[in-house]
C-alpha cells in the first residue's frame, strides 16, 4: 500500500504520502513513528471562500479565510431547517513547523462543548494535488466549486465517516472557474 501511494504521489507531482495510512475509506492517518509532511498554507488555499452543503442528513454553510498571518480562520452552522444545531469556529495554522486544523464547538446558543481552554486538534497527515488530509478529515477539491470532505466519527466504539458535500457560493463562484 505505501509502495502504491509513493507511486501515485510522484505521478501527481505532490508531497510523498508514504506517512499516511488509512483509517477509512476516505481519511488517512499518520503510520506508526511517521512525521507529517512540512507544507505552507498556500498549497491549500484552495478551501478559502464560502461553501454550502449536506451533512449529517441536514444544511451547512461554511467559510473560510484566505492564507494571512501564517493561518487560516473559518466558521461553520449546521443548521435543520430554520434552527441551528451548533457552530464551530476553526484554524489551519502552523504548530510546531506542521499544520494543523483546530476546532471548538459551539451550541446554538453559543456555549462552547470544549472546556475553556481544549480544543479538537486535526494535524495534517498529507497532501495531494486535490486533497488535503488531517487525522480524522479529509477535504477533496472535485472542481473549482465543488468540495467532499469526509470526518472519523465514533459511536459506541465504533469507527465510521460522514461526508459532507460542498458548493462554493456568491461571489466566490466566479473567482475560481
Amino acid at each position: 500500500m505505501r509502495r502504491l501511494l509513493l507511486l501515485c504521489s510522484i505521478l501527481m507531482g505532490c508531497v510523498p504520502l508514504q506517512a499516511m495510512e488509512p483509517r477509512t475509506e476516505h481519511t488517512f492517518q499518520l503510520g506508526k513513528g511517521e512525521a507529517a509532511p512540512a507544507v505552507t498554507l498556500n498549497e491549500i488555499a484552495w478551501l478559502a471562500g464560502s461553501w454550502t452543503g449536506t451533512a449529517f442528513g441536514k444544511h451547512f454553510e461554511e467559510v473560510w479565510n484566505p492564507p494571512s498571518s501564517g493561518s487560516m480562520v473559518g466558521l461553520f452552522k449546521l443548521m435543520n431547517g430554520d434552527t441551528v444545531e451548533f457552530y464551530e469556529l476553526m484554524t489551519i495554522s502552523s504548530i510546531e513547523g506542521r499544520l494543523s486544523l483546530r476546532v471548538k464547538h459551539f451550541s446554538a446558543d453559543f456555549v462552547a462543548w470544549e472546556d475553556k481552554t481544549d480544543f479538537v486538534d486535526f494535524k495534517l497527515v498529507g497532501i495531494e494535488a486535490s486533497a488535503v488530509h488531517f487525522s480524522g478529515i479529509s477535504f477533496y477539491r472535485r472542481g473549482p466549486n465543488k468540495l467532499e470532505g469526509y470526518i472519523v466519527m465514533r459511536s459506541n466504539g465504533q469507527i465510521s465517516e460522514e461526508k459532507l458535500v460542498y458548493e462554493r457560493v456568491g461571489n466566490d463562484k466566479h473567482k475560481h472557474d
